[in-house]
């Protein structure tokens, strides 16, 4: 077994990720999304965001995995931000790296191992997501090329972590947030042929509850509603406040169908609601859809667009 060497700018590393104040953190949903979609398209039993501190790895995000945390001298991830590029290992107990490796001959067992570095605004590679499997795989070229998109988007919560991309009163994404993790949603759409779809939600009449019960029961509904969000789509669709009253969901590897199911329980979810609800006003609201189209849909902001338009028309409807 060969433990992992000590990157160059150790130190300056080591403050980074201590900067960030992450390490030790509670479970975060910005992170588990990303290892549930890695669980998901990779098919893989055990997917990690892990964090290499000093002498040990501790996993940010981890699905398969009941440990939160190993010694670092050990460990895969310790290995892989040495380099820039998908650390890939098809067979553990053909690599001379990792035989006779705890985390090889004991639980979790690893024979297939692929981490890709995710770093920091200022270079320094923090940590990985990886995957793990009790079975040697291959592992594609294409694969490597998801897995680094995955990377990106785990760094782009690290920035957003930094720019404040999340909506303080719904803790769901505010309009930075959705746009940037929207754009990266795409591309693995672009990349993957997968479908995608764009919802645009917008409150009605959030303006008389505002004026009859005040801002503090305005932002209360907006609370609720957010909540009803999240318990209506699934754990990796993108949702964001992002305006006062507007909303927008982004659904990946979606069919039109599902989709329409999908708005179908929401408005039975807010329904239900409203039913229990004893605060005077009933929660409503206007939507538009759009379906991702690559020729015409150049950025978020097209679909963004595309969907309040009709969102609008709909409106007038009512």
């Amino acid at each position: 077994m060969q433990q992992p060497a000590t990157p160059p700018n150790e130190k300056i590393r080591i403050d980074t990720l201590v900067s960030l104040g992450i390490l030790d953190s509670s479970p975060q949903e910005r992170f588990d999304r990303i290892t549930r979609l890695a669980k998901r398209m990779f098919r893989v039993p055990v997917a990690l965001i892990s964090l290499i501190d000093t002498d040990r790895q501790w996993f940010l995000s981890s699905l398969g995995l009941d440990v939160k945390e190993t010694s670092r001298d050990i460990s895969f991830c310790g290995h892989a931000i040495l380099g820039d590029e998908v650390f890939i290992v098809l067979d553990t107990v053909l690599d001379p790296r990792f035989v006779g490796n705890p985390l090889v001959t004991g639980s979790p067992n690893i024979r297939f191992y692929a981490g890709c570095p995710i770093s920091a605004p200022n270079g320094s590679k923090l940590g990985t997501i990886c995957l793990i499997d009790q079975s040697p795989r291959d592992f594609s070229d294409e694969d490597a090329e998801l897995l680094r998109d995955l990377a990106r988007m785990v760094e782009q919560e690290v920035v957003a972590i930094q720019l404040a991309t999340i909506d303080e009163l719904t803790m769901i994404s505010n309009k930075r947030g959705f746009e940037s993790l929207s754009k990266r949603a795409l591309s693995l759409c672009n990349r993957m042929g997968f479908s995608a779809s764009l919802m645009f939600i917008d409150l009605d009449k959030f303006k008389s509850i505002n004026d009859k019960y005040g801002h503090a029961e305005g932002d209360h509904a907006l609370r609720e509603f957010s909540h009803l969000l999240r318990e209506t789509f699934r754990d990796f669709d993108v949702i964001g406040r992002i305006g006062g009253d507007e909303f927008a969901v982004l659904q990946t590897k979606c069919s039109a169908e599902e989709c329409k199911k999908s708005l179908e329980r929401l408005q039975q979810n807010v329904l239900d609601y409203n039913r229990k609800s004893n605060r005077g006003y009933d929660i409503e609201f206007s939507i538009g859809s759009v379906e991702y189209d690559n020729q015409k849909h150049e950025s978020i902001n097209n679909m963004v667009a595309d969907a309040d338009s009709l969102m609008y028309k709909h409106k007038k409807l009512r």
